[in-house]
């Protein structure tokens, strides 16, 4: 059963006044679900930090591993790191807390090292691991933490009209018998179609509203005011491009979540209109597969964060995602 925010608090301040809290808790929940803020109140309450300032350099004996390396992974080097710090002796009636961001993006060397502190956690430590995709981390990890799910906040966040359109599109790929190279660069074309028309939309809109600005401003500024407007709209629509481009790419990722939780029996959906569909495609993969197409999605994240040709970046990774399918269930 999944928490709200508030009664994970309420049931972990209870377990912390009865001397009860476990070691290690995996704190798991879609995007926005409130996995750090919950982190945060928790941390606090143990630690005595403010929560406001859990996740800043104004923390005391609060030590955070989050992706940082190119490859968006946390690397052994950081966990060594978090494992040194949390051998330190921590002021009385406090303890230290190591809080992992993102628990699935945990490198395999960094995750067998983190199993030693799991295993042998050192004197008054709180181990907490935040993750939208727990089942993507090690049975050796997740058997040694109490998970606290978190329900989203509401219902589901409502999709943009492009995102809708890319769900309708993912539905019907369980009915496609062979994913071919074709296929997968098929699937590309009507992507790529859907980002040509999210842009063309925005700047069709911040057209439109330089166009009020000059009409409205024209007989009281200079024509420096007009060529700064320019600037700022001209930047304005490349990051609402940017953010409603994100907004795509994070529907992928609740569609091969989706299927991955259903190859693995778990009844949370983050497209639940999708079910049916995500459930035939869990059919279809192990979770090895599975996995795989979930990583060459991170990459591609990973690749248009790094401003590498936005083409030719999608093109290569639904070839990954959505052809070659050898490992039928």
């Amino acid at each position: 059963m999944a928490f709200s925010g508030t009664a994970a608090l309420a049931y972990l301040r209870r377990a912390y006044e009865q001397n009860r809290l476990a070691h290690a808790y995996l704190i798991s929940g879609a995007p926005r679900s409130g996995k750090q803020q919950l982190a945060a109140e928790l941390a606090s309450l143990v630690n005595g930090t403010k929560v406001s300032d859990v996740f800043s350099a104004k923390a005391r004996e609060i030590f955070i591993a989050q992706p940082e390396s190119k490859s968006r992974r946390i690397v052994i080097e950081q966990i060594r790191g978090l494992e040194h710090a949390l051998q330190m002796q921590a002021p009385s009636g406090r303890l230290k807390v190591a809080i992992i961001s993102d628990a699935d993006r945990l490198q395999p060397q960094a995750a067998n090292a983190f199993l030693k502190t799991l295993e042998e956690p050192p004197k008054n430590s709180l181990l907490l691991l935040l993750s939208a995709l727990p089942e993507a981390l090690p049975e050796t990890i997740l058997s040694r933490c109490i998970e606290i799910p978190l329900a989203p906040h509401g219902k589901y966040q409502k999709k943009t009209e492009e995102e809708e359109k890319l769900v309708k599109l993912l539905q019907q790929t369980p009915r496609e018998q062979s994913w071919s190279i074709q296929y997968a660069y098929r699937l590309a074309q009507e992507f790529q179609r859907l980002l040509r028309t999210v842009r063309e939309q925005i700047q069709s809109e911040t057209a439109q509203a330089l166009r009020n600005d000059v009409a409205r401003y024209r007989d009281s500024t200079d024509g420096a005011w007009l060529e700064e407007r320019e600037q700022y709209y001209k930047a304005f629509t490349e990051s609402l491009y940017l953010q409603r481009r994100a907004g795509l790419i994070e529907t992928l990722f609740a569609w091969w979540s989706d299927v991955l939780r259903a190859s693995n029996r778990i009844e949370v959906k983050e497209l639940p209109a999708a079910q049916s569909e995500t459930t035939a495609m869990a059919k279809r993969f192990d979770t090895t597969d599975i996995l795989r197409r979930i990583r060459s999605l991170e990459d591609l994240r990973d690749h248009l964060g790094r401003n590498i040709q936005e083409a030719l970046a999608v093109e290569v990774a639904f070839l990954a995602i959505f052809s070659g399918e050898t490992t039928l269930a």
